[in-house]
């Protein structure tokens, strides 16, 4: 930013300060605010913009304001999935899964600037003794920061925009992320309150698909959400959101998932959902599940029989007493389902398989079957029941007619 640019940027703060203007609610006020300034530059003696068209200035200087500077056109891009920025210089985007770099160019001090209001309204921070942040924008995008000295030189930042182009499973199947039949029996896994686990890589789509999971849930139910920061979006009449919360500076006041899981069950829930597991907390989660909350969580991993090994791993980081023995019969008798979700080379997302845990374990492995899986690139049922059939059977689903008429022997 010129100091020309910076010095009507600081006088407009103060008109709108001195003015009780809110930048972001009252833009055409604030553009008429900017334009007088600049008009008035324009007549002075001293005028200093001789190189640059005073519209997009005028522009610029608004959108600094009362967004995200330049990157706020990025923000409002429908077709912009994520942004990230490597150096001020460099700063990519994503659109249909593909990354592209853009003509956008900052400086340092503006990414500085443009983290600290992004974080403003979450509350966080980010600084020498906490180099990392994850925080949520106002309009539901995700923003993670890093900092040098992790970094090598520049702050990296990644801004994961929340497009939530369908809240159902009927939009996912006219999106192409799964037929009407695998839909229609993931609805009935959902209300014969099924334990399910969202499994894929970063990008596939858990979020979107767990979304539209949790909508298809009666209205009745009570669904409490624990999430590192919010992202999932619901519908749900009777839905509470958690979240976790960092240290502040003196070291206290920490909330970490686990913390949230507990706090969660005390608060009459009908069903627990985890935004993602990752750590320890699968221990909580898996206790949960034991005691016949019906649950729902997504994990990274690289296939539904890879998210069942992660899941079997994950709980014994809490503590050297937790052992593979309980943790192995435990994962294999409360995990029901595991869709896994990807994204295409295309950059489309579908479910790649939906497998069902049979609850017998032979060794250390926990025995699975699929439900629906991939064959030509179409996502086909392999006529295999899921467990729990008392569960359909109550709600007076005829699992015949969703997945083909062979239970496990």
């Amino acid at each position: 930013m010129s100091g020309a640019v910076s010095d009507v940027v600081s006088e407009v703060r103060a008109r709108v300060w001195t003015g009780g203007i809110s930048p972001q609610d009252e833009s055409t006020e604030l553009r008429h605010i900017v334009e007088d300034i600049l008009a008035r530059e324009k007549n002075s003696t001293e005028f200093r913009f001789d190189a640059e068209p005073l519209l997009p200035v005028a522009e610029h200087i608004a959108l600094h304001i009362s967004g995200f500077g330049l990157l706020q056109p990025l923000l409002e891009d429908p077709e912009v999935e994520e942004i990230w920025i490597n150096e001020p210089d460099r700063i990519f985007v994503a659109r249909n899964g593909r990354s592209e770099l853009t003509n956008v160019i900052l400086d340092e001090i503006e990414v500085r600037g443009l983290v600290e209001r992004m974080l403003a309204a979450s509350g966080r921070r980010v600084d020498l003794s906490n180099p990392f942040v994850d925080a949520t924008l106002p309009d539901g995008s995700r923003l993670h920061v890093a900092i040098p000295d992790i970094t090598r030189k520049h702050w990296s930042v990644n801004i994961r925009k929340f497009i939530m182009g369908t809240k159902s499973l009927d939009g996912l199947v006219q999106a192409g992320t799964l037929t009407d039949q695998a839909a229609a029996f993931l609805q009935a896994c959902v209300l014969a309150g099924l334990n399910i686990i969202v499994a894929g890589a970063t990008q596939a789509g858990k979020t979107t698909l767990m979304n539209a999971l949790l909508n298809s849930a009666p209205s009745s139910e009570r669904v409490i959400t624990c999430e590192e920061v919010f992202e999932l979006q619901l519908t749900s009449p009777d839905w509470v959101a958690l979240q976790t919360r960092q240290a502040s500076l003196e070291g206290t006041g920490e909330i970490t998932l686990r913390r949230l899981i507990k706090e969660a069950l005390r608060m009459r829930p009908s069903r627990l959902v985890i935004g993602e597991v990752r750590q320890e907390e699968a221990l909580d989660l898996l206790v949960a599940m034991n005691a016949g909350m019906p649950s729902m969580c997504s994990i990274h991993a690289n296939g539904a029989r890879e998210a069942i090994s992660k899941l079997c791993l994950l709980p014994m980081l809490a503590g050297s007493n937790v052992s593979a023995e309980f943790v192995i019969p435990t994962v294999a008798s409360v995990v029901d389902i595991v869709v896994h979700t990807a994204l295409q080379l295309d950059g489309t997302r579908k479910v790649q398989q939906i497998t069902s845990v049979t609850g017998r374990v032979e060794g250390s492995n926990i025995e699975t079957g699929d439900i629906f899986s991939t064959q030509n690139s179409q996502l086909v049922p392999q006529g295999i029941f899921p467990g729990k059939l008392e569960n359909f059977s109550a709600r007076g689903i005829d699992l015949a007619n969703l997945v083909g008429a062979r239970a496990w022997d």
